[in-house]
C-alpha cells in the first residue's frame, strides 16, 4: 500500500476540496486501468470494508486509489463526527480527484469510479459527464431505510457507462423485490450477494460469512473491469 499527500493537486477555482490528506493506493495495474473507490457516509478511506476490497482487486493487478471526502478529513483531524458534505461539495470532490489523474495523462476511459454505498452512489451522478470507462457501487443507496418511496433511480435509468452494482440480498437500502420494479438501464449489471446486508454481511443461519461475500464482490468486480471495452 502507497499513500501519497492530496493536498496540493485538490483544487477547484482556487478553492482547496480535500486539504492535508492523504490518497491510498494500492497495486500497480497490470492493464493500463485504475479503479477509483470513494467510501460510504460513516467510514473514511481506510474502512475495513474498503481495505478488502481494494486489496482485493489490487492483487488481481488492477491499481486501486481511494480518498476522503472533506468532511471526513474534518472529522479525522478534531476526532469528532462531521456530517457529510452537501451533495455540491460531494461531486466536485470527485471531479477534482477525476481531473488530477487526467491531468497526469490518464484517458478518462482508463478509469472506473465507484464505491461504498454515498461514494458510489456520488460517482454515479457524474459517470457519464466524465466520461470514465465504468462505474463499480458497492451497496446503492437506492433509498433511504424504511423509506422505499423516496428512490434514488432517476438518474440510473439512462446511465451511458457500463455499471456494476454489488448489493446485498438483505440491504434494507434496496433489496431484489424492490429493485426489480425499478426501471434501470441496460447498461446496469446487478450481483446479487447471498443474504448480505449493506456491508455484505450474511447471517450466521445462512452458513455464509463476510469475508466470502467481499470476496464475490471482488471477483465480480474484477470480472466487470475486465471486460470493459475500450
Amino acid at each position: 500500500m502507497e499513500v501519497t499527500d492530496l493536498s496540493r493537486f485538490i483544487n477547484i477555482g482556487g478553492a482547496t476540496m480535500i486539504s492535508e490528506t492523504d490518497l491510498i493506493i494500492d497495486g500497480k495495474s497490470n492493464t493500463g486501468r485504475m479503479l477509483l473507490l470513494a467510501h460510504g457516509a460513516g467510514q473514511g478511506m481506510a474502512s475495513p470494508f474498503l481495505d478488502t476490497i481494494a486489496g482485493g482487486a489490487a492483487e488481481q493487478g488492477f491499481r486501486v486509489i481511494r480518498f476522503n471526502f472533506p468532511y471526513m478529513v474534518k472529522s479525522l483531524k478534531s476526532a469528532k463526527k462531521s456530517p457529510p458534505d452537501r451533495e455540491p461539495v460531494l461531486l466536485d470532490t470527485w471531479r477534482s480527484v477525476i481531473q488530477w489523474f487526467v491531468t497526469e495523462g490518464v484517458a478518462p476511459n482508463r478509469l472506473v469510479i465507484g464505491g461504498k454505498s454515498m461514494g458510489g452512489r456520488m460517482a454515479s451522478l457524474i459517470a457519464d459527464e466524465q466520461g470514465v470507462g465504468g462505474l463499480v457501487c458497492l451497496g446503492y443507496p437506492f433509498h433511504p431505510p424504511g423509506r422505499p418511496e423516496k428512490t434514488r433511480t432517476a438518474h440510473l435509468e439512462a446511465i451511458r457507462a457500463p455499471t456494476l452494482i454489488c448489493q446485498g440480498e438483505r440491504d434494507t437500502f434496496g433489496r431484489p423485490e424492490e429493485v426489480a420494479g425499478y426501471r434501470l438501464s441496460d447498461r446496469i449489471r446487478i450481483q446479487w450477494i447471498p443474504d448480505g446486508d449493506h456491508s455484505f454481511k450474511p447471517r450466521k443461519a445462512s452458513g455464509l460469512d463476510q469475508a466470502t461475500n467481499l470476496r464475490s464482490a471482488i471477483e465480480a468486480t474484477v470480472k466487470f473491469i475486465e471486460g470493459l471495452q475500450d
